[in-house]
């Protein structure tokens, strides 16, 4: 029989939501967790969670400041840290994911995450060393604004750059920003965007995406994550993975660049497959889940 149960797992001072689908049938001992995106929730994984979990113990996390996890107030670089303040980027959410792996998962798992949730994957995958079994990366940011990527030849960004980060960091802007965003109608338009081919795009996706938005502390995260101009590339942490790196990806994705995933397969031998999802955009997992349930259980089931 085939369970999705969630719970509440303390983390630091913090409450992490989680959830878990698998089949008491089966007695699995293969451990994967699902990691969201930007904005997105445990919850977006609604059409993979208990396929998987009929073969798997498929674990699904919200990240600190998403979802129905905490959501502690920001602190940039050059600020004061309050009590309960927290510095949003890739190590912090990297330490929340194994901490999980070590304190409830307990045993060696299989990382796949959708866009940031990509880079946390692979950050994830080099602390837990050989705990990590394997990545599966869909749609993996590439962090196209981080300053690692900026161009010297691109005169026009170089002079704007310092102009926008000063004004993203003031927060009466970044909050101006999300609640522009946080709306049902704005939302759907982005999901447009990112889902392409318009599957899957229902009420129930658009209030997975809107109702966190409107918990008081939800534009902090936000705050946080626009503030990231240099963390983690997924350049600088593939050759840092023991075990195998596996890509899906959509072939129309707007955001992340099939044609860079396609020179990662070239240029580093961690990376052992790219999967491409044809029409599908940033969510493939969402957008065209049968197709992707399909793969990830294909590379799990090869790779154990």
């Amino acid at each position: 029989m085939i369970s999705k149960v969630d719970h509440i797992w303390e983390w630091k001072n913090w409450e992490i939501s989680w959830s878990l689908s698998n089949n008491s049938l089966n007695n699995s001992e293969t451990n994967i967790l699902l990691i969201h995106g930007f904005g997105a929730s445990k919850n977006h994984w609604r059409y993979n969670q208990k396929f998987l979990g009929q073969y798997f113990n498929c674990y699904a996390i919200d990240l600190l400041g998403f979802g129905e996890s905490s959501q502690p107030s920001a602190t940039l670089d050059y600020e004061f840290t309050k009590d309960n303040e927290v510095k949003y980027c890739f190590d912090l959410w990297a330490n929340q994911i194994t901490d999980f792996c070590d304190e409830v998962i307990n045993g060696p798992v299989f990382l796949i995450g959708n866009s940031i949730g990509g880079i946390v994957s692979l950050k994830s995958g080099e602390i837990l060393k050989s705990n990590c079994k394997g990545l599966i990366l869909i749609d993996c940011a590439q962090r196209t604004m981080d300053d690692k990527r900026l161009k010297k030849n691109d005169i026009l960004m170089n002079f704007l750059r310092p102009i926008i980060k000063t004004l993203v960091s003031k927060r009466f802007i970044s909050k101006n920003l999300f609640n522009r965003a946080a709306n049902p109608k704005t939302i759907k338009q982005i999901l447009n965007q990112a889902y392409p081919s318009r599957n899957n795009i229902n009420d129930e996706l658009i209030q997975i995406l809107y109702k966190p938005s409107q918990r008081p502390g939800s534009a902090e995260a936000f705050r946080g994550f626009i503030n990231l101009f240099d963390d983690y590339l997924a350049t600088d942490l593939f050759k840092k993975i023991q075990n195998d790196i596996h890509l899906i990806w959509g072939e129309k994705d707007p955001w992340e660049s099939l044609q860079e995933a396609k020179q990662w397969v070239n240029d580093y031998k961690e990376i052992k497959s790219l999967n491409i999802i044809k029409n599908a955009g940033h969510c493939p997992h969402d957008e065209y889940p049968e197709e992707t349930n399909k793969l990830i259980l294909k590379i799990i089931q090869e790779t154990k």
